[in-house]
């Protein structure tokens, strides 16, 4: 919200040195955020200069140019020659003058400069190029404004460009500061200024009026609610939509963000501001009959002000006459009522709208407005009359018109909620020892009711404070009002005992261990396709169960994620069209795996803002399908860069399986590999990841079909387990294994073995025999070519052996690592190789 202060000093005391950083830091102390400071770019001299003479010359390029002699003032010079292009004034009118040494918006310097034969000593200015509005059909006169000021006074101060505009952040609960007056009531409470409400006015109560009155008609209304509650139509009959917006007015919009569109409307936004109520203009010589308020049916259609036509949702509320729908209610109205030029007659149009109906339309059709921005956060239910008369009196101020006793008003009875606010819940609450004092001058001073009771207060809250609806909210306004500085910092003592469970501990393990292994690590949006959950959630690529979302934000990824490597490729394919091909990246996170059969989710939701019971709570839970914690890699590129003397070694199988030993470790657990086969890996180049007989994952080289698709340039290596799997199979702690200081055995052996034989199970088998002097086992070739029998391979691994007692012996390594290979030979047929 942008408040000019010259607009927020009609309303509440400001001191006269106070500047805009006073302001935002005032605002700031009662919750609000700063976001920044605006200004009209303009600088003087900028005065009020008198044309003396005009001479029309006719140029070769065929323009015609004024050479002009304009009166500006002792002080400035005097009478000065001007070359102005314009065509709309005469001699006698004043009009404003950029003197040499003016810096106009742009920035665009005034200098004294030869053109057309003449030196023109300034510039004679139009109202777009004073920042006032975008029109530019010639310069600006004052007389057309309604303004006679004496030659040489400051045109920047005449015109409102001293002005200067505060924008402060408006968070979506309090939207009655999408206001002059709730900003004003903000600094009275920051500062314990005067605040003067513009809503208090004397006015009449308005009576049914003798035409043109609304009905609201509301046979479907949404979650309960019907879609207005209050409807108030005033007439302003003979305006005249040519005369000029006053400066004053157009230099408030211009910086509250807003352009000047014409009186009219001019009028319509400029109240919006000051009261927050949104209000609307009809041209009434172009309505037809009464107005209904009511909901589209279906099939119906709307061209709103924007020209575009709209297929409306049976949901939308409409402003309709006996034509039909004229206006989506709250978002915007349409074309064939609009107020234009042409218009004489106006119907204002100030309303309350249901928040939840007028969020839905205007998100529906994309049409996010100044109005909707205050209808969907919730206006003050009794402001709607004062900002229609408000709106028609400045028809009647500024556009000539005449007000009417035509017109009308719908209410509806404002019922605001008690809440209790029980003794002592607010020190409680915010850690603060207020005196029930100030508990209660701070609620009466943001203009709640509050009845003092024997052991609590009854407090009923001010109609444009929606937002306060229980304790909590009444505490926080207390701690707001009497300043967040007062709240004490003290960091919790923990209770004993507490801390990160055991998977907890493990899940940070994994991921700290990874960043240390060089990978990066990453967060994907949880969303894919069907075709992606089937590729990467199963071996087979079949087609397997997931969860749609009812309102996905990507129309091509509906689908909850089944894996966790679909984000990474999106990420990786990122990185790579960004020039970053080296990659080694990592995520852990949730996939979603629905068990075939099952349906899950529910229609019956609770409403928001109202607490689901246990039963319902339950049958929420029941309805979310299983989530398990994966953790998945990509590797492209290269795992070292090209060096003088070595070439670039490419990241491949070797580098993801290290990545697997690296979870593991973090893990405490031991993974072994099984050559198999899924649908998106390479064939013969993919992995299966066991722990025991139980299979937590794989790793792989990408198929280069599913590479291509993915746009990964060259070979992507890939890995993903289930987390969760691991750490349960780990159990609750892992145990550091402690130091020898006995020096260790070291042996390699070579053992031929048929060629499909996955090297895991010999690995197994060495094991199992070489008992407990065994340290570690580790495959370091895979030979197959001259030497070895066709049909067989060459597997040589590396053994170490170690006893925490002694000094082993070479003999008795020797024994150990036979052992192991008579195993490997009974079970598999393995011969040591010569």
């Amino acid at each position: 919200m942008r408040v000019p202060l010259s607009w927020l000093r009609e309303y509440v005391d400001l001191a006269a040195d106070a500047t805009p950083e006073d302001v935002l830091a005032a605002m700031v102390s009662v919750g609000f955020e700063e976001e920044d400071i605006h200004r009209f770019e303009i600088s003087g001299p900028v005065v009020v200069g008198q044309v003396v003479s005009i001479e029309a010359e006719a140029q070769s390029n065929g323009k015609t140019i004024n050479w002009c002699q304009v009166d500006v003032g002792e002080a400035h010079g005097g009478v000065r020659g001007i070359v102005c292009g314009a065509h709309n004034f005469v001699a006698g009118d004043k009009v404003v003058v950029t003197l040499p040494g003016a810096v106009l918006p742009g920035p665009f310097p005034i200098a004294a400069r030869k053109t057309y034969g003449h030196v023109s000593d300034g510039m004679i200015a139009s109202a777009r190029e004073l920042g006032l509005g975008d029109e530019h059909n010639g310069i600006l006169v004052l007389a057309d404004l309604g303004i006679d000021a004496p030659v040489g006074a400051d045109a920047i101060a005449l015109l409102g460009l001293d002005d200067v505009a505060v924008e402060i952040n408006v968070t979506p609960d309090r939207g009655y500061a999408f206001s002059l007056r709730g900003v004003a009531r903000e600094y009275s409470h920051a500062t314990g200024a005067t605040f003067r409400d513009p809503a208090e006015r004397d006015f009449a109560e308005l009576q049914p009026g003798t035409g043109h009155t609304a009905i609201v008609d509301d046979q479907a209304p949404v979650r309960g609610r019907v879609g207005a509650s209050e409807f108030v139509t005033r007439v302003v009959r003979d305006v005249d939509p040519s005369r000029p917006t006053p400066p004053w007015m157009i230099a408030r919009l211009s910086l509250a963000g807003m352009r000047s569109l014409g009186i009219l409307i001019d009028i319509t936004n400029y109240v919006m501001l000051e009261l927050g109520q949104p209000l609307h203009g009809y041209d009434l010589d172009t309505l037809s009959g009464g107005i209904t308020v009511r909901r589209a049916t279906a099939g119906e259609k709307i061209t709103t002000l924007d020209g575009q036509e709209r297929a409306l949702h049976v949901e939308d509320l409409l402003i309709t006459d006996d034509s039909g729908p004229i206006g989506i209610a709250g978002v915007m109205g349409g074309g064939t009522t609009e107020m234009n030029d042409a218009t004489r007659n106006v119907l204002i149009e100030a309303a309350t709208f249901d928040p939840v109906t007028i969020a839905r339309s205007a998100r529906r059709h994309k049409l996010p407005s100044e109005a909707s921005k205050r209808f969907e956060r919730g206006v003050d239910p009794l402001i709607p009359f004062v900002a229609a008369r408000r709106a028609a009196d400045l028809m009647v101020e500024l556009a000539g018109g005449t007000l009417t006793d035509e017109g009308g008003a719908l209410f509806s009875e404002v019922f605001i909620g008690e809440i209790v606010l029980p003794a002592g819940f607010v020190q409680g609450l915010i850690g603060v020892d207020y005196t029930d004092a100030e508990i209660t001058g701070a609620l009466e001073t943001i203009g709640a009711d509050v009845t003092t009771g024997e052991d609590s207060w009854v407090v009923i809250p001010p109609t444009w404070r929606p937002d306060l609806t229980d304790k909590w909210t009444l505490a926080e306004e207390v701690a707001r009002i009497h300043g967040l500085d007062r709240i004490p910092s003290v960091l919790p003592t923990p209770p004993s005992g507490r801390g990160l469970t055991a998977h907890q501990q493990g899940r940070r393990r994994v991921a700290n261990a990874l960043a240390a292994a060089g990978f990066v690590e990453t967060s994907a949006f949880p969303f894919t396709s069907d075709v992606q959950n089937d590729l990467h959630g199963s071996a087979s690529g079949e087609k397997l169960p997931s969860i749609r979302l009812a309102n996905a934000l990507d129309g091509a990824a509906p689908f909850l994620r089944r894996s966790l490597v679909p984000g990474l490729l999106q990420i990786a394919h990122r990185n790579i069209s960004r020039g970053f091909t080296d990659l080694a990246i990592f995520e852990t996170g949730v996939v979603f795996l629905p068990e075939p059969g099952v349906t899950y989710g529910t229609d019956d939701v609770p409403p928001l803002g109202a607490r689901p019971s246990d039963e319902k709570l339950a049958e929420l839970n029941a309805s979310i399908p299983p989530q398990r914690r994966h953790v998945a890699a990509v590797l492209t590129g290269n795992v070292s860069a090209r060096q003088p003397g070595r070439p670039a070694e490419p990241a491949g199988l070797a580098e993801a399986l290290d990545a697997v030993r690296v979870i593991a470790a973090a893990a405490g657990v031991e993974i072994d590999v099984e050559q198999g086969q899924r649908a998106a890996l390479h064939p013969g180049r993919s992995g299966v990841l066991r722990i025991g007989e139980t299979e937590v994952g794989y790793v792989g080289e990408l198929h280069p079909d599913v590479a291509a698709d993915a746009d990964l340039p060259g070979r992507a290596t890939v890995l993903e387990l289930d987390l969760d799997g691991i750490l349960s199979l780990a159990g609750a702690s892992v145990v550091a294994a402690s130091l020898s200081a006995f020096p260790a055995a070291t042996q390699d052996v070579s053992l031929v073995v048929p060629a499909e034989l996955p090297a895991a199970e010999l690995r197994a088998a060495l094991i199992e025999g070489a008992g407990e002097l065994l340290e570690s086992l580790r495959l370091v070739d895979d030979y197959r070519g001259e030497g070895v029998p066709e049909g067989s391979k060459s597997l040589t691994f590396a053994l170490r052996f170690r006893a925490d007692d002694r000094t082993l012996t070479a003999a008795e390594a020797t024994a150990a690592k036979l052992a192991g290979v008579a195993v490997a030979t009974e079970r598999f047929g393995a011969t040591l190789r010569d």
